[in-house]
């Protein structure tokens, strides 16, 4: 009988963590207490930076871009679109910022969480930027970083071709919506479609000096968006 209510516990236990993980596939607690103390001080945010580990090596790496231009980042690593997606309520929409920079899609090609749907991925952009812009928040959508290979998932063998065709439908979709597309591909690419050297460790995430080209690129075009001088 002891044994019985053992594993009978064990196993409800097991399911509750499950249930929990499964609850929470967005990561919405990560930036929960974050948003709060926004929230409670009622302090303005001009631009929060929607994004995957990318975003949130930026932060980390140069918090005070963020902290001098208030910028608000919320990237979380490993992240797809269709995450992004269900968190974007409580941290972007919630914060009532002046603008939004959309970057995804590098972990929907490496099949984070499932096979690659090129179209999926692109509409999960597009309801993010509809949301926002349905809300009274200007989008500025950034490229997917040039990505030769995925060191988690070798067994991807056309990162770039995929990269290259979500960025043309991004750039598409921003020029046919008068928003404005950062290309920050074209910039940090070598002539196959990945990471230029000095740029990256390992081919996917942006050291310093990737960080460096990124910075004057957006902040550009958030201040055109924004008409900042």
């Amino acid at each position: 009988m002891k044994l019985f209510v053992f594993l009978a516990f064990s196993l409800f236990a097991g399911t509750s963590a499950n249930a929990q993980n499964a609850i929470d596939f967005a990561n919405l607690t990560r930036y929960k207490d974050e948003n709060t103390s926004i929230l409670n001080s009622k302090k303005n945010v001009d631009v929060v930076f929607m994004g995957n580990s990318i975003t949130e090596g930026w932060v980390k790496s140069h918090p005070e871009f963020f902290s001098e231009n208030n910028y608000t980042g919320r990237g979380i690593s490993g992240q797809t679109t269709s995450q992004m997606l269900l968190r974007f309520q409580n941290d972007v929409i919630a914060l009532k910022p002046k603008l939004v920079i959309i970057n995804a899609g590098t972990n929907d090609i490496a099949q984070n969480t499932g096979i690659y749907d090129a179209d999926f991925t692109f509409n999960n952009i597009k309801a993010m930027a509809d949301i926002a812009q349905n809300n009274g928040i200007k989008v500025i959508i950034a490229s997917v970083l040039p990505a030769a290979a995925f060191p988690w998932r070798k067994e991807i063998t056309d990162a770039p071709q995929k990269v290259d065709a979500l960025n043309n439908r991004l750039k598409q979709y921003a020029n046919n919506n008068r928003l404005m597309f950062v290309d920050y591909n074209t910039a940090m690419r070598d002539a196959k479609g990945g990471m230029r050297e000095g740029l990256s460790k390992d081919g996917i995430h942006p050291v310093p000096a990737g960080y460096a080209i990124m910075e004057p690129m957006i902040k550009n075009a958030i201040n055109k968006t924004l008409r900042k001088k």
